[in-house]
């Protein structure tokens, strides 16, 4: 069980990684290519790569009507899902052109905990630790973006924001997986995703080959590595580890943005910057500790 265990950390230690340099990726993507452009494409790959997946699980002896009804449950949720995901996702994306790429995880990274507070208006109990991490997590918030003038970058809003509708993701998912097939619902609310955001795309940006030729490899990266792949980890490195245990090592990602920033692209946040960090993560892993120890016992 402990080799299990092992496995399953290091499966989801993994999966932060790519999450975390998928922002460096983004950063960069953003140079060549329309927000929704970039995800609109990388979204597609990201379809198409947990098509296999689906072939591959969802074949079951004698589970012909059942994988019909998953289909017909998945389609309402994923389609739901995917509009507060293309929300997300555009925020995340257009803020990153004006802040780095660790900046921009950490805020993101919000949504730990911002998760069970909205969890109030669903009458669940939110723990003593979980207002401590929400203030320690606020204060890092200051530190990180707030500048002596008292104000925030555009950026930094939008990213704050979309952490907003990532809390909603995490909601509407813990919902719905609850009702329906994991594998069905991501690539349908994937396609949505995509849908969306080339519709706006087409409407408003600029689409050029050379643009997206230049943006190949943020774009493979975001969309195969980040949503295939770190997908397919994620979902096999949750099979054996305790969920506290998962939410903290995933919550890592933002660390791995902020070190690739620094080693990719030579983002310097400041001693100010660094301090948000800290308090920042910090909160994120003190709202967790409660389910930890819950876990634990």
């Amino acid at each position: 069980m402990k080799i299990h265990t092992l496995r399953s950390n290091l499966l989801l230690l993994m999966t932060a990684a790519i999450w975390g340099f998928a922002f460096v990726a983004q950063r960069v993507g953003v140079k060549y290519v329309g927000s929704f452009t970039f995800n609109g494409v990388r979204f597609a790959l990201g379809t198409l790569s947990l098509v296999p997946l689906i072939l591959l699980f969802g074949k079951k002896p004698g589970d012909a009507s059942s994988s019909g009804n998953t289909v017909r449950s998945a389609i309402p949720a994923g389609i739901i899902a995917g509009c507060v995901l293309f929300l997300g996702a555009s925020l995340q994306q257009i803020g990153l052109e004006d802040t780095s790429a660790g900046k921009a995880a950490f805020i993101t990274g919000l949504y730990i905990v911002i998760v069970p507070v909205l969890g109030i208006f669903l009458k669940h109990r939110v723990q003593t630790g979980t207002w401590i991490g929400v203030a320690a997590a606020i204060t890092g918030l200051y530190f990180l973006c707030i500048t002596e003038g008292f104000s925030i970058a555009k950026g930094d809003k939008l990213e704050l924001i979309g952490s907003l509708f990532w809390a909603v993701h995490i909601l509407l998912i813990d919902y719905f997986v609850k009702r329906t097939d994991a594998l069905k619902l991501s690539c349908i609310q994937f396609a949505t995703c995509s849908v969306l955001s080339m519709a706006v795309a087409l409407a408003f940006e600029r689409i050029t080959v050379n643009g997206l030729w230049q943006a190949t490899i943020p774009i493979l990266y975001g969309g195969i590595c980040s949503v295939g792949i770190a997908y397919t980890l994620q979902v096999f490195g949750q099979k054996h580890a305790k969920p506290a245990h998962a939410a903290i090592i995933l919550s890592l990602e933002t660390a791995f943005a902020s070190l690739g920033g620094w080693i990719i692209l030579n983002e310097n946040l400041g001693a100010r910057g660094y301090l948000g960090c800290i308090l920042m993560f910090a909160g994120m892993l003190i709202s967790q500790l409660q389910g930890l120890r819950r876990g634990e016992g």
